[in-house]
């Protein structure tokens, strides 16, 4: 999968689960910070990425500023591909 077309599924796994539909375009903003997720919506993320691309990251093995932009967790569903 081309990494464009794989930035564009993370990015609208990501707004189908936040209801954000500004996310692509702000793609480092912390999402944390600006209560686009929390603890809740994070292990949500994780699942939906679990099942929609089969890379399995637990919440325990990355710290919140690992996963806390758009930019950030592409970059970790990359690295796990």
């Amino acid at each position: 999968m081309a990494h464009e077309d794989l930035d564009q599924k993370i990015v609208d796994l990501l707004v189908d689960l936040t209801g954000e539909e500004e996310l692509g375009e702000y793609r480092d903003v912390d999402l944390f910070e600006e209560e686009v997720l929390d603890s809740l919506g994070a292990i949500e993320v994780l699942v939906a990425i679990k099942q929609q691309f089969g890379v399995s990251i637990a919440p325990t093995e990355l710290e919140r500023e690992e996963m806390n932009s758009v930019n950030k967790i592409i970059e970790r569903v990359r690295e796990r591909l």
